[in-house]
């Protein structure tokens, strides 16, 4: 009987704790539970802009199965950060295959950001850490969105699949 107490504590705590983290707010008071990425363009030239998003095409092709693999936003820093220079070598290769000259620079840091809203998610203006990538000189119009959580990996891109570890657990837990 003690060990079928102790069980159905310990599951009523991890259910509490899933609906917890579910029901969790995305608000201003939660800006360090977020990496961004932010891709910057080299001018506000047409050419510029339209290189930005075939480059930001193809890193998030390239971070995807990376991100998937984080659980939360420090191990998202750890692996991001463990492959600029390979995010760098993509957005070269965008470059070079375009016909552009300059290169690109990509490092993780904080930055200051202004509201944005992500479907149903509004990020409050604040203080986010992100990987930024600059095109060139950077100085011209960007692109942003959430590496993790991945809040802009829409159903657009259909071969994208997140998948929560704690929900696999508990349902491998219950079955």
């Amino acid at each position: 009987m003690k060990k079928f107490c102790a069980f159905a504590i310990a599951a009523l705590a991890i259910i509490a704790t899933i609906v917890y983290i579910g029901n969790k707010s995305f608000d201003a008071a939660a800006d360090t539970e977020y990496l961004r990425i932010h891709v910057r363009a080299n001018s506000n030239e047409q050419i510029d802009q339209s290189v930005k998003y075939k480059v930001k095409d193809e890193v998030v092709k390239f971070i995807t199965p990376y991100a998937a693999q984080c659980v939360d936003k420090q191990s998202a820093i750890e692996v991001i950060g463990g492959i600029l220079k390979d995010i760098e070598n993509v957005c070269d290769e965008v470059l070079r295959e375009n016909g552009f000259n300059y290169t690109s620079k990509a490092q993780v840091r904080s930055e200051q950001f202004p509201t944005r809203v992500y479907g149903d998610v509004t990020l409050e203006a604040g203080v986010y850490d992100a990987l930024i990538i600059e095109l060139g000189s950077g100085i011209g119009d960007n692109w942003w969105c959430v590496i993790y959580p991945p809040l802009c990996f829409t159903a657009a891109n259909a071969d994208v699949e997140y998948r929560s570890l704690i929900k696999e657990i508990i349902d491998k837990f219950f079955n």
